[in-house]
């Protein structure tokens, strides 16, 4: 049986109690705040702690603190805005508020294995956290990077997963305009800055990010340079020690990435020179997943295939998802969908592009109002088409802990006896 210590509100305490103890659990400590369980953990010998998944009672410094202790963490989300806040600290197990003992009990003995959620918020960059980063990258002519960028760590963190959405454009950085966000001191420079001295901790990552607060999911943003001058401080080993750090904070990172795949050394006589497409650069080179993104007419195929080729040099083993966007009839023709599938796998041995078609009145909304196109027009085509790449190619769905299989209470029905005709045969 395990010890178990309860940090949960008044009446979920009574309804839980009980049942508790007839299972045979012990409760050392019964607390009401996120204060009195860190004041108490240093003394306390329990074996999971049952939390409310509410800031009251939940928060970074509990977790760090019964991680460090091996003590589990079961959190009641009462409600889906308790759920996604969980999901932001990265904790895995969670349970609907509402439930019995019976699945809580079920949970606490299935015995998962917990691994380490959080460390410690003054780390720096250290032992890397398996998350996945995402570079979104296209070529020159506007073909829609920062838009699907801010579209798919919408989707991902709207799975409940925590996401970081970094603009590393040192050419027309746009995210933060894009979410109507100020960019004065651009987040994406400063926690480059901080990386090249070895500061970048958790505590001055949540300092310079901006929040993106939805109620679909919310997901933090590192704006970009407000300048193209500001290029020099995105140097290729500063970018790629930010990379390294967010991944220990977030389950996925997002970059939207500049379209110029130059290598700088090539045009500048001094070879310690900072290169202005090395943020690009490295950003690919340290992605688990490259999204490609195309314009979906004529010229900006004609762009998009003119710089595969550069493309696959620099990512030569990690997976790539060519997005070809705003297809559509009036700029390629009659059947526009396999047009684009043509040419694509005709003059670049493309196959299987993921098309998103276009949706202007959508998208001029999610514009005019800073928001994502989930939030503005959920039933946007648009936004249809890149939830549905999101799920099958980047999202990877959580595994579940068994749950003890609960028995329906019978239902009963009274039953009208009619009368058998006379003569009517027994069977």
């Amino acid at each position: 049986m395990a010890a178990i210590a309860l940090v949960v509100e008044r009446h979920t305490e009574e309804r839980l109690l009980v049942d508790i103890v007839e299972h045979g659990h012990s409760i050392p400590a019964q607390l009401r705040s996120a204060a009195e369980l860190l004041l108490a953990l240093p003394g306390l010998r329990v074996d999971v702690v049952i939390v409310s998944a509410k800031r009251e009672t939940l928060n970074h410094e509990v977790i760090a603190a019964c991680d460090t202790r091996g003590i589990r963490v079961i959190a009641l989300a009462a409600t889906d805005r308790d759920r996604r806040y969980a999901a932001t600290l990265g904790l895995l197990e969670v349970i609907d508020g509402a439930v019995g003992w019976p699945e809580i009990d079920a949970l606490v003995h299935a015995g998962v294995v917990v691994p380490l959620r959080v460390g410690d918020r003054n780390r720096s960059v250290g032992a890397r956290r398996s998350s996945t980063v995402v570079a979104v990258w296209g070529p020159t002519g506007a073909p829609g990077r920062t838009t699907l960028a801010i579209n798919i760590a919408a989707e991902i963190a709207a799975c409940g997963h925590s996401v970081v959405l970094a603009d590393a454009d040192t050419y027309s950085g746009s995210v933060a305009a894009s979410l109507g966000m100020l960019d004065e001191a651009p987040g994406f420079a400063a926690a480059c800055r901080l990386a090249g001295s070895d500061s970048l901790t958790q505590s001055e990552f949540e300092r310079i990010a901006q929040r993106y607060n939805s109620p679909q999911g919310p997901f933090w943003v590192l704006t970009g340079i407000g300048r193209p001058s500001r290029w020099p401080e995105l140097s290729a080993d500063r970018v790629k020690r930010t990379i390294e750090a967010l991944r220990q904070w977030a389950d996925y990172v997002v970059i939207d990435t500049g379209f110029n795949l130059e290598s700088d050394e090539e045009l500048s006589s001094d070879l310690f020179a900072p290169r202005r497409n090395a943020a690009t650069v490295t950003a690919l080179a340290s992605a688990d997943h490259v999204v490609a993104v195309g314009l979906a007419d004529p010229v900006g195929m004609a762009r998009f295939l003119r710089s595969w080729t550069d493309l696959t040099d620099i990512i030569t083993d990690t997976p790539v998802s060519v997005l070809m966007n705003r297809v559509r009839a009036s700029a390629v023709g009659l059947d526009p969908a396999g047009q684009v599938i043509g040419a694509l796998r005709r003059f670049g041995a493309i196959e299987s592009p993921v098309l998103v078609p276009q949706d202007s009145e959508a998208l001029d909304a999610a514009v005019l109002t800073g928001r994502t196109l989930r939030d503005t027009a959920a039933k946007s085509p648009a936004r249809a088409s890149i939830r549905r790449f999101v799920m099958a190619a980047l999202v990877v769905a959580p595994v579940e802990a068994p749950r003890r299989a609960r028995r329906a209470a019978p239902f009963f029905r009274p039953q009208t006896v009619r009368p058998r005709a006379s003569g009517a045969a027994d069977f």
